[in-house]
């Protein structure tokens, strides 16, 4: 997984709430396992309604996304985030995640940064100005910096951070213990030899 320190990049505004994994990628894109080429299903059903806006101009290359609370609610399917990612989405911005969504993105290793709805509006009005206002994420100093150089500072999980600094998915979170887990399973070895 790469690492998320710092990001700066154009923001693409999608002023929905209660945006579902459905509409993020429909279900008849599930039948994939792979990550590649997902991009074209995300937002699908939006994007047929015409002039979405990550195919407008201004929006061409967006890495983050500023959108409204409850983001990713509705089943737990990771493909939602695959598909974010596969688009170049390394960020999402709301005033609420859904929980399982939220675990899905740091295993994945995109950002979801929960924050007030008045920072939200702020933030908001930055990406409606499309490439002529670029954001910067800093997970390092966990704020972001906006284009009139306020500073908004967000709050993360200590796991989380980690996790995505780091580049670590749960498979190598438990190799880094793989000592402690050798050491175990000898000393079980040892004490009950019969299992």
């Amino acid at each position: 997984m790469e690492p998320f320190t710092t990001l700066c990049g154009i923001a693409a505004p999608l002023d929905r709430s209660n945006v579902d994994t459905d509409a993020i990628v429909p279900k008849q894109f599930l039948k994939v396992t792979g990550r590649a080429g997902l991009a074209r299903a995300l937002f699908h059903d939006l994007r047929r309604e015409g002039d979405f806006v990550l195919d407008r101009p201004a929006w061409q290359g967006a890495s983050i996304l500023v959108t409204g609370a409850n983001f990713g609610c509705g089943s737990s399917r990771e493909h939602a985030v695959w598909a974010l990612m596969d688009a170049g989405i390394r960020c999402v911005v709301a005033p609420s995640f859904a929980e399982i969504f939220s675990g899905n993105c740091v295993k994945n290793g995109l950002l979801a940064v929960a924050l007030p709805q008045p920072e939200v509006d702020r933030l908001m009005d930055d990406a409606r100005r499309g490439a002529d206002a670029r954001l910067t994420v800093d997970l390092v100093a966990q704020e972001i910096l906006r284009p009139d150089g306020e500073r908004i500072r967000f709050e993360i999980d200590a796991h989380a951070r980690r996790a995505l600094l780091e580049g670590l998915d749960d498979i190598a979170l438990t190799l880094g213990h793989e000592s402690e887990i050798g050491a175990f399973e000898a000393r079980r070895k040892a004490q009950t030899p019969w299992l």
